[in-house]
């Protein structure tokens, strides 16, 4: 299914990121009255009315700025334009239409996307009165709002749903195996891909951020068809670099949510990254499957450093998180890249694999009586009766017990390491739920 991206734009200080925490039901976004304070794109996800779309907060935009920060903005709304399904474009009713809206306009009538220009600040109606001048846009929706108090949030996203295309929900499933091609910008993404797939199918370079649109390609592997995603870097040069970074990301976090099973390339001269550590959060936050493969282990000097020490210092930074697979490849000479493609099925085939009723009954409860949960504050006994596993994409374990609100998040972990250590699941997110007897 389709997931459509919106992109909020705006000058500073409109409340762009006020916005942003009511559709997302967060606090994600930092709010303050001095210009300037969102100095980097947040990214979350909306449900309205049964149908869910992604935002993005992007930082206030000042055109023609020499601070390198406004630079930043600037074309981080130029990227996210380019990216983008519709725009809610930000303005201050109180204070009215100024010449940077004006030039913000000039670029949403060019991009052809659909455009909300929401007068925000509009409190109560007769402040709503102020959004005729921005009328004047040529823009199609405006809407006098309130980010603060939600007063026409709501009709703005009935509307927002007619204008978007969910059609693709309805075409029929794909249910070839999706594979992302994820990691930081030059850790040898396209160059995994075109190993896989025996040929060049995208441009490789030296030069982060050359690859010009994500690619989707398709792998045959013994005789069964596998979609393989190479995410993208920036379609044209910016000026500030960290801004390839964050094309970077807006396409990574379309990948995941799109991909069944995530490879994230890390760079064996660079390590595991706070950028890949991001990347690895987003992929089990969404449950999908995860290999973690170094890449360009030919240039590592063996004697200094071993696989085994560097699967240990990888294991070690990913704390719980050691149930992903780690496998050391070398995309330019083609080593041990094909072992991906079946570690990715081996993996995939886990997040459907059904563990029967009586088997996780006989198995956990034995185990769960030799480690029973912390009694609550109370002093009362904490007993599981039942266990059954539910979930038709990725694995869900639900635990039935009295006084289920009560059991701690490390119970929580005792009881997945003990599924995992009995039934697998490597390279899987799984979820663990108390439920109320």
């Amino acid at each position: 299914m389709k997931i459509p991206l919106i992109v909020i734009v705006g000058r500073p200080n409109v409340g762009k990121s006020t916005l942003f925490n009511r559709l997302t039901k967060s606090k994600d976004a930092i709010v303050d009255d001095f210009s300037g304070v969102t100095r980097d794109r947040i990214y979350g996800e909306c449900d309205w009315q049964g149908y869910q779309f992604k935002v993005i907060d992007t930082g206030g935009y000042v055109p023609n700025s020499e601070d390198l920060f406004e630079q930043a903005i600037y074309e981080q709304i130029q990227i996210g334009l380019e990216e983008a399904d519709a725009i809610f474009f930000i303005t201050d009713g109180r204070i009215g239409t100024t010449p940077v809206d004006s030039e913000i306009a000039n670029l949403l009538r060019k991009s052809d996307k659909p455009s909300f220009v929401l007068v925000n600040k509009s409190d109560n109606p007769a402040l709503g009165g102020n959004k005729a001048d921005f009328y004047s846009f040529g823009l199609d929706h405006v809407y006098d709002i309130s980010a603060l108090n939600g007063r026409n949030v709501a009709d703005v996203l009935d509307e927002l749903i007619e204008a978007l295309d969910f059609t693709e929900a309805e075409k029929e499933e794909d249910n070839r195996l999706k594979i992302a091609v994820l990691g930081r910008p030059n850790a040898g993404k396209s160059s995994l891909t075109n190993a896989l797939l025996g040929y060049d199918r995208a441009i490789v370079t030296d030069i982060p951020g050359t690859t010009r649109d994500s690619i989707h390609s398709v792998l045959k592997y013994y005789g069964e068809e596998i979609v393989l995603v190479d995410t993208a870097g920036l379609r044209k040069k910016a000026r500030v670099k960290e801004n390839i970074e964050f094309y970077s990301n807006v396409r990574t976090y379309r990948a995941i949510a799109e991909c069944d099973v995530a490879i994230i390339l890390l760079d064996a001269e660079l390590g595991l990254g706070k950028q890949d550590q991001i990347i690895i959060q987003e992929a089990i936050r969404r449950r999908k499957g995860i290999i973690l493969a170094v890449n360009k282990w030919d240039l590592i000097e063996k004697e200094t450093m071993t696989a085994k020490r560097f699967e240990d210092d990888l294991y070690d930074k990913l704390g719980s998180v050691d149930y992903i697979p780690i496998k050391f490849i070398s995309a330019k000479t083609k080593q041990r890249v094909t072992n991906l493609i079946q570690l990715a099925k081996d993996i995939e085939e886990n997040r459907k694999k059904k563990i029967p009723t009586s088997q996780l009954n006989g198995v956990l409860l034995e185990e769960i009586q030799k480690t029973v949960p912390p009694s609550t504050k109370s002093g009362k006994e904490v007993k599981v009766k039942f266990i059954t596993q539910v979930g038709e994409k990725y694995p869900i374990f639900l635990m039935f017990s009295n006084e289920a609100k009560d059991i701690p998040d490390n119970y929580r972990k005792f009881v997945e390491r003990k599924i995992r250590e009995h039934f697998g699941f490597e390279g899987v997110a799984i979820t663990v739920s108390f439920k109320e007897k």
